[in-house]
């Protein structure tokens, strides 16, 4: 499981008691939300406490990235989108200027 669900996991189920314990103990609303975000923090706070110690005690694998074969495929892609630009410019300009004929035209027509 990853770490981050995880503390997700913690965080809920703290939620839930903290809601639990603050209807059997609180006599009001204010109560009632106190006990539920104090308990829901400690859990919260719990799970990170629990992950820190587990990654600490894990032994990292360092790995290398690869640095060359990603700046290659962005330059490709940048490549790829400069192209379709010039493209669509081309198309856009295009259908400008047949605007402005068909204006034209229509123009002439109406004399």
């Amino acid at each position: 499981m990853p770490s981050e669900n995880f503390i997700y996991f913690f965080t809920v189920w703290g939620f839930f008691i903290g809601i639990i314990f603050g209807l059997l103990k609180s006599f009001d609303a204010t109560g009632l939300l106190e006990y539920t975000l104090v308990i829901t923090a400690f859990f919260y706070l719990f799970g990170h406490i629990v992950i820190g110690f587990y990654y600490r005690t894990m032994s990292v694998k360092s790995y290398s990235f690869p640095k060359k074969l990603h700046e290659k495929e962005l330059d490709m892609f940048v490549q790829e989108i400069k192209k379709r630009e010039q493209i669509i410019d081309r198309a856009v300009s295009l259908t400008d200027s047949l605007s402005e004929l068909n204006l034209q035209e229509n123009a002439g027509e109406k004399r």
